[in-house]
């Protein structure tokens, strides 16, 4: 009988023991929260899909990309004549993000629409319909499963102030470190912090931390708290000076300039010789970015030829950036501040995708620019029927541009940012940094997750000290037990008589 009990007290004990251990080892579940990012650009929209884990790394949320949709037909300012189709066409890429998030974190998971350029147009030429468009979209939105947190125009100001967030985290330079990798952080001789160079289709953004920041232009600054730190930021967006308007302004102005009979035909050392193109002079002039330029002309079409001279487009490209009047210590172009250039600049989104295009970004190293310069101005060089057959895979509107797109970014860095042969080793053209995508929605949801309040990390059932204190009992009953039974086997024969 005492042997049965023995045995029973030790399995017991020696099941409590694994199964105590079993519980409070047991993988812990993935604590994962989810946000919704809509770029709605100027040419397209594309929908982010982030994810983070709900227990924050000092109190800045820990954002990946896990999915990213195109949305099919144009941006959705290019809705302005048809605005209830403005939001069904986000419906496709809302059915993605539906099945790449879990079904029981739909209403809990926000999504955002952030508009750009594109709208802040239509906003200038037509705010009934820029309204419209934002209705629509606002209530293809809400009517998804999701926690809808607003669809509205960000300023160009936020769109390079969440683009530079985006590098930066991206590349790391917001992580805290200690110790001796403090010490070594600290000797590194370039800026903390790397640049931003955002160009979309209808604006572009400057953004950097500049040591020689002053305070004569306010409007440009902007101050960040990210991991503990606090940044503050010279940020500018020119409006227009996307790489689609600036060739819609310098079309104006070559027009404007032309002294040629009403024949209808500009000649254009932007494209490629023997490319064409009509332009209808009505729609022409619509635009904000033209409509101060507007001219009286005979014809209601205008006939565009392909050149192919790299050096007079560049020529052309030049009086866009007007470097006449400088109200402040330094300037870019148009009489807008700029502090002096510093640090490392990630240039992204159409200086990333133009480059790439090129076949200027595929080096380890970026590319000297005098190769640079040569490798654009052959690629204008070549016939436009070459042109056509080699890269026969791409639309025809996107390939007749890359000539002015390239010689476009080359002025704009030059001309109006001042990057010169020194410095231009500085500008890393920027695709992806690991799984996610360079431009400014990342930073966006970095920084909407900051007002996400973190909530305590999954931990294990038992406390450390319970688990412990279990575990030492178990041990406890399972030791004196076979002690007992040892003793019990081992006591003298005469003791053993006895208790028989």
């Amino acid at each position: 009988m005492i042997l049965l009990i023995l045995g029973f007290l030790s399995a017991l004990a020696v099941i409590a023991l694994i199964a105590v251990a079993v519980t409070q080892n047991q993988p812990l579940p993935k604590n994962i929260k989810y946000g919704i990012v809509l770029d709605a650009g100027s040419s397209h929209t594309n929908l982010y899909v982030y994810e983070w884990p709900a227990e924050k790394e000092n109190d800045t949320g820990v954002v990946k990309q896990v999915e990213v949709c195109k949305v099919e037909g144009p941006g959705i300012s290019g809705y302005s004549h048809a605005t209830e189709k403005a939001g069904p066409s986000l419906a496709q890429c809302l059915q993605q993000a539906k099945e790449v998030i879990p079904s029981e974190q739909h209403k809990e998971t926000p999504v955002y629409l952030g508009a750009t350029a594109g709208m802040r147009l239509l906003r200038l030429q037509n705010e009934s319909a820029a309204d419209k468009v934002l209705s629509s979209v606002g209530n293809t939105l809400r009517s998804a499963p999701f926690n809808f947190q607003g669809a509205r125009i960000i300023t160009g100001e936020e769109e390079g102030a969440y683009g530079w967030i985006t590098i930066n985290y991206l590349l790391g330079n917001f992580k805290q470190v200690s110790g001796w990798k403090k010490f070594l952080h600290s000797l590194r001789s370039l800026s903390e912090t790397s640049g931003a160079l955002d160009l979309g289709g209808a604006s572009t953004q400057i953004t950097f931390v500049s040591k020689d920041l002053s305070s004569e232009s306010p409007k440009n600054q902007l101050y960040f708290r990210l991991y503990g730190k606090d940044y503050q930021v010279y940020t500018h967006s020119f409006l227009c000076y996307g790489k689609d308007q600036a060739l819609q302004q310098k079309l104006a102005r070559d027009l404007q300039a032309s002294t040629s009979t009403p024949n209808s035909n500009l000649p254009d050392p932007c494209f490629h010789k023997g490319y064409e193109r009509t332009i209808n002079i009505s729609d022409f002039f619509k635009n904000p970015c033209t409509s101060d330029k507007k001219k009286q002309l005979p014809f209601s079409q205008l006939y565009i030829k392909g050149e192919g001279d790299y050096q007079k487009c560049r020529e052309n490209i030049q009086k866009l950036f007007n470097k006449s009047n400088c109200p402040y210590s330094s300037c870019s172009f148009n009489g807008i501040y700029l502090p002096p250039l510093q640090g490392d600049f990630g240039a992204f989104s159409a200086f990333y995708f133009v480059m790439n295009f090129l076949n200027l970004t595929s080096e380890p190293n970026p590319l000297a620019l005098n190769k640079v310069t040569s490798t654009i101005e052959s690629f204008c060089a070549r016939p436009w029927e070459e042109v056509k057959t080699a890269y026969h895979h791409i639309k025809e509107k996107y390939l007749s541009e890359y000539c002015f797109s390239g010689a476009y970014i080359l002025s704009l860095l030059e001309n109006g940012y001042e990057f010169t042969e020194n410095n231009w080793q500085m500008i890393h053209f920027l695709g992806k940094i690991g799984s996610s995508d360079a431009g400014w929605t990342l930073g966006y949801m970095l920084n909407l997750t900051n007002m996400i309040p973190a909530e305590e990390p999954a931990g294990p059932p038992l406390s450390h000290g319970s688990y412990v204190g279990l575990m030492v009992l178990c041990s406890l009953v399972l030791v004196s037990v076979l002690l007992f039974a040892w003793l019990l086997f081992h006591k003298p024969k005469c003791l053993q008589k006895g208790i028989v």
